[in-house]
């Protein structure tokens, strides 16, 4: 059986208008997400899925394959990832096409790179995992986190009030890069995280979420650090 990578971008984003399309770094950030995909040689296919044909466009022309348009029930505000996995698959269904293994690679995540999926993909067979995505370190311990309500400071976790960085657990948290992921297991829970999912950890430098101009612009320079140690 095959495999594919699914790069969702619909056109409705609010914060940051045309965002999955605008130029980073020189280039529209889709093509950094398409061309990991096609570099890595783990996919017959490389497609994207949206509801907007400018953003086709700008797919074809990067070499991704864009075969049908999203639903409009798909591309509404509170449409969930799955639901638009779930809809592709049944695409390619009708027409015939059944895949062993997908990936979900968001199309503003530039840090995504072949050897990284190749990594992720790797684990994800010889675990027998359902998915594997990155994560990444919190920077601060999470058990020494306080919230704050009406000005006052108290403790989630008190116990570790007194306890030495050193001396807790490290958390993680998603990078919100790519889900790599066995596609039978996922057409029958519908989730992508289950009680069987992997984690590959990457670096501070190897992944920023862009949610804001200022997002934005440390991630253009964050890459170009990167770029420079490469």
């Amino acid at each position: 059986m095959a495999n594919i990578a699914i790069i969702p971008a619909r056109g409705g984003s609010k914060r940051i208008p045309r965002k999955n399309i605008r130029s980073f770094l020189g280039k529209p950030i889709i093509a950094y997400a398409i061309e990991a995909a096609r570099q890595s040689g783990l996919f017959d296919t490389v497609m994207v899925s949206t509801d907007d044909r400018g953003i086709a466009d700008v797919a074809r022309h990067y070499g991704a394959s864009v075969p049908f348009l999203r639903s409009a029930e798909a591309a509404n505000d509170f449409a969930t990832t799955a639901q638009v996995l779930i809809e592709v698959l049944h695409q390619y269904s009708k027409q015939g096409q059944s895949f062993e293994y997908a990936c979900c690679l968001y199309p503003t995540a530039p840090f995504v790179t072949g050897t990284l999926l190749t990594e992720a993909y790797n684990l994800l067979k010889a675990n027998a995992f359902d998915t594997v995505y990155p994560v990444q370190q919190y920077a601060f311990p999470i058990q020494r986190a306080v919230r704050l309500a009406d000005g006052k400071v108290n403790w989630f976790q008190p116990e570790h009030a007194l306890t030495r960085s050193q001396d807790l657990e490290p958390a993680y948290h998603d990078a919100g890069q790519f889900y790599f992921f066995n596609v039978p297991a996922f057409q029958k829970t519908q989730r992508l995280i289950t009680d069987n999912t992997g984690g590959i950890v990457v670096s501070e430098m190897q992944a920023h979420d862009i949610d804001t101009e200022t997002d934005w612009q440390l991630a253009e320079l964050k890459y170009e650090a990167m770029s420079d140690e490469r």
